[in-house]
């Protein structure tokens, strides 16, 4: 990925493979939010400010030219669940319950929020169709990645070898402590542990890979161009939220992209 840094401030990452595309992963620097939600926080449910988060929201999409009045988002709620954007909904701020969206229309900006869990962008530049998914570990062993190419292909006619995807910044496998009914969950859903979960040597302790589980629930769905940021947001909170890290009292990092 490559980092640039608006002429508002903020400061956002960009997938080397999608130079043409608008979309950024964004850092938490840039917006107005007070601490502990300094400064660019997007979460509207973790007590900041209401008026700091609209603005701040203004100044995301400023920064890529993107079409705010037209925004798309989605409660998020750690399921697999899809919905397809074809434009906000009257009266309210998402879409539906649900952790993934997809799009063929144009000025149609797809956004989310993310504090460890994963953002996962999709593009299919043969078919004209974007898409993106927060993928925390139920998310990922619920199949989030590979069900949303199966919708792309369902509405939009794509093919798994068109699709392109992004691994956002996430909390990283060094970090990622899990219990013993995480590491059964990715049992379930992938039928091995192996690349995926590492047991601590000292006392047996378990760590997750979020970003090769996901990786291989795209391979498995057909994806081959893949690429993975490899940014870890536990490691790194002077620039990134991460729940983990500050034990739940941050804010939310945003993700857009739009045709």
């Amino acid at each position: 990925m490559r980092k640039i840094t608006s002429s508002e401030g903020l400061r956002y990452y960009q997938f080397d493979m999608w130079p043409q595309l608008a979309h950024g992963v964004f850092t938490r620097h840039g917006g107005v939010s007070q601490a502990p939600w300094a400064s660019l926080n997007l979460g509207g449910n973790v007590g900041d400010d209401a008026v700091a988060v609209r603005r701040n929201h203004e100044l995301m999409y400023s920064a890529l030219r993107a079409n705010g009045a037209r925004a798309c988002s989605v409660w998020q709620v750690h399921s697999a669940d899809v919905v397809l954007a074809d434009g906000p909904v009257r009266g309210r701020r998402w879409l539906a319950l649900a952790d993934a969206m997809v799009t063929d229309r144009s000025d149609t900006p797809l956004s989310m929020r993310f504090a460890d869990c994963v953002p996962l962008l999709f593009h299919d530049p043969t078919h004209g169709v974007i898409g993106m998914a927060h993928a925390g570990w139920r998310g990922t062993v619920q199949g989030v990645a590979a069900n949303t190419v199966r919708h792309m292909m369902e509405a939009y006619g794509c093919q798994p070898q068109d699709v392109q995807v992004g691994i956002g910044p996430s909390i990283g496998p060094d970090y990622y402590q899990v219990g013993e009914e995480v590491v059964a969950a990715v049992v379930d859903y992938f039928g091995t542990t192996d690349g995926l979960i590492r047991r601590d040597l000292a006392d047996g302790t378990a760590y997750l890979d979020l970003w090769a589980a996901n990786r291989l629930d795209l391979e498995r769905a057909g994806v081959e161009q893949i690429e993975t940021a490899g940014l870890c947001t536990a490691s790194n909170t002077e620039e990134w939220f991460s729940h983990r890290a500050e034990k739940g009292r941050t804010g939310r990092f945003g993700a857009v992209m739009s045709l």
